[in-house]
């Protein structure tokens, strides 16, 4: 018997580098090859095998330190000769050198945009690519983006192809990287369990790995004392400030006993319940299986449950559907809402088959006209059909993507938003005499002041006043939500259609930087590469077609907000004074409230407000 020290091998150009796995513990006998730890670089995760087999007799590293080539990773007593597992070990090194890597290539962070389209596939089956070059194309309503490839390598597979629909994290493709990505990023890092024994054993299953959460509300337990579990049957379901997520089972068994309660607050690593296995059963923190699916897909709100009747024998009211994350991942592609499926599976929950039943008998009932009119549905008359030609020449203009997500999105805000448009004059007559008093800075400086300057920050200061005009209403109209921040949007008039850029932050810029930021935010929409961070996040919308003309219109609001404001061109007017009448420069604005949540009495004040800021520039730095 003898000790030998297993090191980190050769992982390429790569120093200090995460350690966000260990997958064996001290005591543990391993074979050649078995998983040790996992690694993570700025590019890929990696696993590091061992060189050698035989028993853990101490680990040196832990989870959150950082390592090089060389570095100790733990101690393991071998049997047979010393000197020839030290030249197996020392070779291993040299063959991790040689070897190529398989990277999965992921959509990466991309604002708030969900099921996002492939417009365009840039690269095909063996390609040679390097960093930055770019992979796809994607297209939401508001912009298209191009996603550039993190890794240099051969393309050796394509998962996404034109017409899919993707989000964060989806996979794009497969890479296959030199010496720099360790072979092992091939497969998730999976831990590593020793010799099952034939004796029953009591786990304990810990919270897992939620991100930067902590004490975070237990809302539901979905397990009792007795019931039999598998692998992914959800156990709770956790809820933050932002999202809520299941924590699924990382074992199978029975549950002996339940710790945590609905109203606990939990952590990672807090203990949940605890489960009779067959056994060893030292895969009890199952960090990466949680972390990958429930919390992405509890993201985003779940919608109310419609009022709609008989749409198909598989949809119900089902609010408190429970789903593994397997079948929430079938749910993501299909687009299909759990808590509208007619759950099947044992204690209620919800399988891939509900999820296809759903899917079926609603597309039939659609193609015979058999959906009942909902709030949804507005079981409006059909639109005519007309013969155009008939009646003289016709040319058909294909409407672009933009165009028509556009016009859905505009649609659906006016019939599910009750608008009620207030209008009011704003006098901006030392406003425009002092910003054209600028022209010679404005020249200097080559930064332009627009009116949408000042109409910008009028509005950021009029909205702190009122914190209701700066707020949305929650999905299923219970809460209101109440934003400290104050992001203004305005419409843009590009060749690919209408977009709004927003301005983060308002309430803390100046005029100058306002102006900066309307000036580089533009010439990204005019060139079409705006990205997805430009344009979402806003509190409060600015549309301004005061150089077009007009003197009243209706804005439409941009869902979730709660208001627009629509301004129109100045015109020099006759204001009295008190003792007579003088010439004004006189600003039409029309703002649109949404009624649900702003009344009447409200708008009227925050108009008035406005129109005060517009109109005394002094306002502006109170």
């Amino acid at each position: 018997m003898s000790i030998e020290i297993v090191k980190v091998p050769d992982i390429g150009d790569y120093d200090s580098v995460d350690v966000i796995e260990v997958n064996v513990a001290e005591g543990d006998v391993i074979a050649e090859e078995d998983s040790l730890i996992t690694l993570e670089t700025d590019k890929a995760s990696m696993e590091v095998p061992s060189p050698i087999a035989g028993k853990i007799v101490k680990l040196t590293v832990k989870v959150g330190d950082k390592v090089s080539q060389g570095s100790a990773i733990m101690e393991v007593e071998v049997a047979g000769d010393a000197t020839a597992v030290e030249s197996k070990q020392e070779a291993a090194p040299a063959q991790q050198q040689q070897a190529t890597a398989i990277v999965d290539v992921e959509v990466p962070d991309i604002g708030d945009y969900d099921s996002v389209d492939v417009i365009e596939v840039s690269v095909a089956v063996g390609d040679e690519i390097a960093e930055e070059d770019s992979l796809i194309t994607l297209e939401t309503d508001k912009a298209s983006m191009e996603v550039p490839s993190p890794v240099a390598g051969k393309v050796v597979e394509i998962i996404t192809k034109v017409g899919d629909k993707v989000s964060q994290g989806s996979l794009i493709l497969k890479v296959e990287t030199g010496a720099s990505a360790s072979a092992a990023t091939q497969a998730p890092a999976q831990p590593v369990a020793p010799a099952q024994s034939a004796t029953e054993e009591v786990v304990d299953v810990k919270v897992p790995d939620i991100g930067d959460y902590d004490s975070v509300d237990v809302i539901e337990v979905s397990v009792a004392v007795g019931d039999t579990i598998a692998e992914e049957d959800s156990l709770i379901t956790l809820e933050t400030d932002k999202a809520s997520m299941e924590v699924p089972s990382p074992v199978a068994g029975e549950v002996v006993e339940i710790i945590t309660k609905v109203g606990d607050k939990v952590s990672q690593g807090s203990l949940i319940l605890k489960v009779k296995t067959k056994g060893s059963a030292p895969v009890a923190a199952p960090s990466q299986p949680a972390k990958q699916e429930a919390p992405k897909q509890e993201s985003k709100p779940v919608a109310p449950a419609s009022t709609q009747t008989n749409v198909n024998e598989y949809a119900v009211d089902n609010s408190n559907a429970h789903a593994s994350p397997a079948v929430r991942k079938l749910a993501r592609i299909l687009n299909v809402d759990l808590s509208k499926v007619k759950a099947t599976g044992r204690k209620g929950r919800v399988t891939k088959e509900d999820c296809y039943n759903y899917i079926k008998h609603a597309v039939t009932q659609v193609q015979t006209g058999k959906v009942a009119a909902s709030g949804s549905g507005l079981d409006l008359l059909d639109d005519p059909v007309v013969d155009f030609a008939k009646f003289g020449e016709i040319e058909t203009q294909p409407l672009t993507r933009i165009n028509k997500i556009s016009a859905k999105n505009l649609h659906r805000n006016w019939v599910k938003i009750p608008h009620v448009t207030f209008y009011d004059d704003a006098d901006v007559t030392d406003l425009e005499e002092f910003r054209k008093s600028k022209k010679a800075f404005s020249e200097k400086t080559g930064v332009k002041i627009t009116p949408l300057s000042f109409l910008v920050k009028a509005a950021a200061v009029a909205l702190q006043e009122f914190p209701r005009m700066n707020s949305s209403l929650s999905n299923d109209g219970e809460n209101l939500i109440l934003k400290k921040y104050y992001n203004i949007g305005f419409a843009a008039d590009t060749p690919a259609g209408l977009m709004v850029p927003v301005i983060k932050d308002a309430d803390k810029k100046g005029i100058i930087e306002i102006s900066k930021d309307i000036m580089e935010l533009a010439g990204k929409a005019r060139d079409g590469k705006l990205g997805a961070k430009d344009m979402t996040g806003a509190t409060f919308t600015i549309s301004s077609i005061g150089v077009l003309g007009t003197t009243a219109f209706t804005p439409i609001i941009n869902m979730p907000e709660v208001a627009i404001m629509g301004v129109s061109k100045t015109a020099v007017k006759p204001v009295w004074n008190g003792k007579e009448f003088e010439p004004r420069t006189m600003l039409p604005l029309s703002m649109s409230a949404d009624h649900r949540v702003i009344d009447g009495a409200l708008a009227a004040k925050f108009l008035t407000r406005y129109c005060q800021i517009l109109s005394d520039l002094r306002e502006i730095i109170m």
